[in-house]
């Protein structure tokens, strides 16, 4: 037997609250995940800029006499020199091969992107400053930069 005046159950108003903590509680786990995804993307895209980055410095270092041949502008088009493909190129040639090849990597692996490769003739051994940007959807313009000797 109930006393009198005990309710059996819950009230309308005790399960409306709780159907509003619920729903705040999973919007706040999709919000989340939402989150979650696009700074994945993010270190994803940094990762593979990062990795482009060392190869060109790879490239670089394996062809030292190439040196002031691997300057590049920003948005300058090269062409692969034909006799690199068999092995039979100069140093510079092989330079503007790898800058080539170098950009058509960028333009593949990331959402506009572009470099640059600065040469200070100035230090002993030449400084190299590679600079990658690429367009990030819904974050905008990012860039990564690494300086080489």
């Amino acid at each position: 037997m109930k006393p009198a005046g005990a309710q059996g159950g819950f009230s309308l108003i005790e399960s409306l609250v709780a159907l509003v903590v619920l729903s705040v509680g999973l919007l706040g786990i999709a919000a989340l995940y939402v989150t979650a995804l696009r700074e994945g993307r993010t270190a994803l895209l940094r990762s593979e800029a990062v990795t482009l980055a060392g190869d060109m410095a790879d490239r670089i270092r394996a062809n030292s006499v190439g040196g002031a041949g691997y300057a590049l502008a920003a948005g300058a088009a090269n062409q692969a020199v034909a006799a690199c493909a068999v092995g039979g190129c100069t140093a510079a040639q092989m330079a503007t091969t790898d800058k080539a090849q170098w950009t058509t990597l960028l333009q593949q692996g990331l959402p506009a992107g572009q470099g640059t490769i600065v040469v200070d003739a100035a230090t002993t051994p030449l400084t190299y400053t590679l600079t990658i940007s690429w367009q990030e959807p819904n974050v905008g313009a990012q860039s990564y930069v690494l300086r080489v000797q």
